[in-house]
């Protein structure tokens, strides 16, 4: 069985392998090809020591596609709490609890034929990816494809992801306007990815206020750990896409997303249909309790990659693509991406199978 870390899986792991490989798992999951149990957060009352109202929270999914060739098994253990900016803002935050000031998290791969453990791998590289890929399939289905001006609400480790794929689906967009709460953070990381960026001619901009992420942008990406909608959904514009990474779940009411952007969205697609109703995601579900949507009228993205649920028809419509969970699914295939990249080079460190194999069983 290989181990493997983040910085093995940095190594060989690119932004095309890792969306080509959920792009496959999206499509099997909606030929009934793949199995996927929704994502179950659990809390427990016990509180951080250091961290007030900080308390330990258990997260798992699992989930195969018959590509892959495994079923995987995501966990991560835990502190989970909100923090509160100094400008007032609140934001979804998990303190590295673990031993030397670091967090858990692990994908643990099984065969699908022979049934042994084949891999145990940190999560948060491909967490990172797989969150980015994901909204850029749905960014290169619905998008515009002429729009040359984006916004970006956030500035942290997942925007920079969002902000690599949007450029690899859309590459003629020449500006990017990002917005967070913290000035000097928006403005480092405008200044980051401009010089990273530049010599492609593509100008990434820190602007001060929501409205400048939005009016004049026919793509805005959110991509944040926020508490509260990033913006109004009145200010959208026709012909605009827009996405979403954060929804209700069982343990917070966050969301990145209002009511006026749900309601206003000419298409709806959802990651995950199950998701929402499991979760009870008010957001996304908002539409069809007043009455603007039907249940039927709300996509699934496997459904859209194939053809079974229609994208945009019209320039003018605003499209909405709510990347509303994670999925086991997307650890198998992209875990068995990842083994099969690190079995060829070597990587990471072999322990025997045998040690995880029983001879009864209970």
């Amino acid at each position: 069985m290989r181990i493997l870390s983040n910085s093995d899986i940095e190594q060989i792991l690119t932004l095309e392998d890792c969306m080509q490989a959920l792009e496959i798992a999206y499509r099997e999951a909606a030929l009934g090809k793949a199995a996927n149990r929704p994502r179950n957060h659990t809390m427990f009352p016990i509180e951080d020591a250091h961290h007030p109202g900080f308390h330990f929270r258990f997260k798992s999914q699992e989930g195969g596609n018959l590509s892959s060739g495994v079923w995987a098994l995501r966990i991560t253990s835990d502190m989970a709490g909100v923090e509160t900016l100094a400008n007032g803002v609140k934001r979804r935050r998990l303190i590295p609890a673990a031993p030397g000031n670091r967090f858990v998290g692990l994908i643990t791969l099984y065969s699908l034929e022979t049934l042994e453990p084949l891999a145990v791998m940190h999560d948060s590289y491909i967490q990172k990816l797989r969150v980015g890929a994901t909204s850029a399939m749905a960014i290169r289905e619905l998008s515009n494809s002429e729009a040359k001006v984006a916004g970006l609400f956030g500035s942290g480790w997942q925007a920079e992801a969002h902000l690599q794929y949007l450029l690899m689906v859309r590459p003629q967009i020449e500006e990017v306007r990002v917005y967070s709460p913290t000035p000097a953070h928006r403005k480092t990381f405008a200044k980051e990815w401009s010089d990273k960026l530049g010599k492609r001619g593509k100008r990434i901009v820190a602007v001060e206020h929501p409205r400048d992420a939005v009016k004049g942008c026919r793509i805005v990406t959110c991509a944040t750990a926020a508490m509260e909608p990033c913006f109004d959904g009145n200010w959208l514009e026709p012909g605009t896409h827009v996405t979403g990474i954060t929804s209700p779940d069982r343990t917070s009411p966050r969301r990145e997303l209002d009511d006026a952007t749900f309601d206003r969205a000419d298409v709806l697609v959802a990651l995950s249909k199950e998701q929402v109703e499991y979760d009870n995601q008010f957001d996304i579900m908002g539409p069809v309790k007043r009455g603007v949507k039907r249940w039927e009228e709300i996509g699934e993205l496997g459904d859209l990659l194939i053809g079974r649920f229609p994208g945009r028809k019209r320039r003018e419509q605003i499209t909405v693509f709510a990347n509303n969970t994670g999925m086991g699914i997307q650890f198998a295939a992209v875990g068995a991406r990842v083994l099969a990249l690190a079995d060829a080079k070597r990587l990471g460190r072999e322990v025997p199978t045998e040690w995880f194999l029983e001879e009864t069983s209970p």
